[in-house]
């Protein structure tokens, strides 16, 4: 029981307020129920921090031109993904200028999900409604020994099938999973559906290769404008959702 008259006015404030419920006499009595309801709470805000935590953003810088020429400019901290990036720029013919500084030093998980959102969203805002678009697009590409299909759906919907087998878990220091998540991230944000398929290959770096490259073709097709419909949404329901 505090002896201060401003804080015996407060704490009587509150016993005003509370009373019953809470008090008796001057001892606080905190039913048990109360008591739950704040721990809950507690634990509610701990886990929603924690969640906010697992993915720490990255610091980064994208612009795209879909109707490039396929010029990059890349620096996002993973040498292997740069140059999957640059490889996909310019097989597609866009435009590319990126860069992300991300918590490198742990591993390129987050920057590699990020850069692939960011780019995904940056499809996102050059389409628009999509009109006009031919929405579809598959490429076949053979890397040495590796072949991979890569088809795009700019459906509004977000599917990646990544059916991919690599046998070797980097290539340098770069995490072969971390390629899925890339993917995943720009089909979420786009969004689209968006399937790989190998059908060949042994080297975890052609095969990723492929990839990237068959990427870059597949969308070039899907986001070309079909000339005969350019006034035209590609879906029977009037917009892509």
């Amino acid at each position: 029981k505090p002896e201060n008259g401003m804080l015996n006015s407060i704490i009587g404030l509150f016993r005003d307020m509370t009373d019953p419920i809470l008090w008796k006499g001057e001892k606080l009595v905190i039913p048990s129920i109360i008591i739950a309801m704040v721990w809950q709470a507690v634990g509610y805000y701990m886990v929603m921090y924690m969640a906010s935590m697992s993915s720490v953003p990255a610091s980064l810088y994208e612009s795209a031109n879909l109707d490039g020429a396929g010029r990059y400019e890349v620096d996002t901290g993973c040498g292997f993904l740069n140059h999957m990036l640059e490889l996909f720029a310019r097989h597609g013919r866009f435009d590319l200028v990126l860069t992300c500084h991300g918590d490198v030093e742990v591993d390129y998980h987050h920057t590699t999900e990020d850069v692939g959102i960011a780019l995904g969203q940056a499809f996102a805002r050059a389409l628009g409604e999509m009109r006009g678009i031919c929405r579809y697009g598959s490429f076949h590409l053979p890397m040495d020994e590796a072949l991979v299909l890569c088809a795009v759906d700019l459906s509004g919907r977000c599917t990646l099938n990544w059916d991919i087998r690599c046998q070797t878990e980097k290539v340098g220091d770069f995490d072969v999973e971390c390629a899925k998540e890339f993917w995943l991230g720009f089909a979420r944000s786009v969004p689209a559906t968006v399937h790989f398929v190998q059908f060949a290959g042994e080297n975890t770096h052609h095969i990723l290769e492929a990839c990237f490259k068959g990427a870059g073709h597949a969308l070039a097709e899907a986001v070309r404008i079909d000339a005969a419909h350019r006034d035209e949404i590609p879906s029977t329901k009037g917009l892509l959702v």
